[in-house]
């Protein structure tokens, strides 16, 4: 079996490395479920895509986790017809289960984004280190090196939002305010309103 070695770095945490191995025709939903096992502190319920880039980093092609739009197209940006990375281009998002790696490698360099958690979004940068026959018996896709983890996600307790709110402010609010001034205020906006 034919096979690449990725290498993912994350630029918000200094020293995070995870070096990957996976086969030429393996799917990048493969791709997808190793990152999320060896990268500790992801949600994998969450949504992610990957993005074909050339060696400047632009963004050229989408791979979704999941056919959410089948009209989407790809991302609008000038691309130059005369660069090699033109023809790679597709006018359609493609789905990761049904995308085969060596599609989509045209670079002995390739580079990659890989986007996930779009709410709190995670962005990772890959790139193709080197491309090589995979040993016999071996079971890819493997992360082959780790280094660095992803801070832990912070799980506010109800008890946590009473410490946040400042009890002295509420005061100071309440007493700014007598019932009179409140009575006086409704009274105005419903005139002001026409509300009777």
């Amino acid at each position: 079996m034919y096979i690449y070695k990725f290498r993912l770095l994350y630029d918000e945490i200094e020293g995070f490395v995870r070096d990957y191995e996976i086969g030429a025709k393996q799917t990048f939903k493969d791709f997808h479920d190793i990152i999320i096992q060896s990268i500790k502190g992801l949600n994998p319920k969450e949504l992610a895509s990957f993005y074909i880039c050339d060696r400047k980093w632009n963004k050229l092609k989408e791979i979704t986790l999941f056919d959410m739009d089948s009209d989407a197209d790809t991302l609008e940006q000038e691309v130059d017809e005369e660069d090699p990375q033109h023809q790679y281009l597709t006018t359609k998002k493609q789905v990761m289960s049904e995308t085969i790696l060596n599609q989509c490698i045209n670079d002995p360099h390739q580079r990659i984004i890989y986007e996930q958690d779009f709410l709190h979004l995670h962005t990772f940068y890959i790139e193709l280190i080197k491309s090589m026959e995979g040993k016999e018996g071996k079971t890819y896709p493997v992360c082959t090196h780790s280094s660095g983890e992803m801070p832990k996600p912070v799980n506010l307790k109800e008890d946590d939002f009473e410490d946040l709110i400042d009890d002295s402010d509420l005061e100071e609010e309440e007493a700014f305010y007598d019932d009179e001034d409140i009575d006086s205020l409704s009274t105005d906006l419903t005139e002001e309103l026409g509300l009777y």
